[in-house]
């Protein structure tokens, strides 16, 4: 167990390093319901993808997934969820950020969600009949969790 004066240290170190490599991550969840998964479409970022976002001080991955998903969805996720993959989020925008990705296979429909400043639509869909727009990242992630298809380590936007 560490003093006080080591754990001062350690959360001075952790932070500064964290500063330095700019290093960033989020969680995403695919929410599935048989052949179904439910998709949002972001107002600011193009494209239909899954519910997910940056991880907060103190949560967890799959907290921060969990969390996420209910405030983008109005579903909730129930129980722990099945830690699919961690992908590398190398866009154009940078390449320190870093993707836990998460199959939720439990939920529940805490309200209806109409939409927000963030959020323009949610929708579910069969797998075989994904909307126009579907980000890469997602149509690889479905395609790796239903058909087997071998996973990539890249998340790909």
């Amino acid at each position: 167990m560490m003093n006080r004066f080591q754990r001062i240290r350690a959360k001075v170190f952790l932070t500064l390093k964290g500063i330095w490599l700019r290093l960033t991550v989020g969680a995403r969840v695919m929410v599935v319901d048989g052949d179904r998964v439910l998709l949002i479409r972001h107002r600011h970022i193009p494209g239909w993808q899954f519910p997910g976002g940056g991880v907060g001080p103190g949560e967890t991955v799959e907290e921060a997934g969990a969390r996420e998903t209910l405030e983008e969805t109005g579903h909730k996720p129930m129980g722990q969820m099945q830690l699919f993959g961690l992908y590398h989020n190398s866009s154009s925008v940078t390449n320190r950020d870093h993707v836990a990705f998460f199959v939720c296979t439990s939920f529940e429909k805490q309200f209806d969600h109409k939409g927000s400043f963030e959020i323009a639509e949610i929708g579910w869909f069969d797998r075989h009949s994904l909307p126009n727009g579907v980000t890469p990242a997602t149509s690889q992630r479905i395609d790796e969790y239903f058909d087997g298809v071998e996973k990539r380590s890249i998340w790909g936007y």
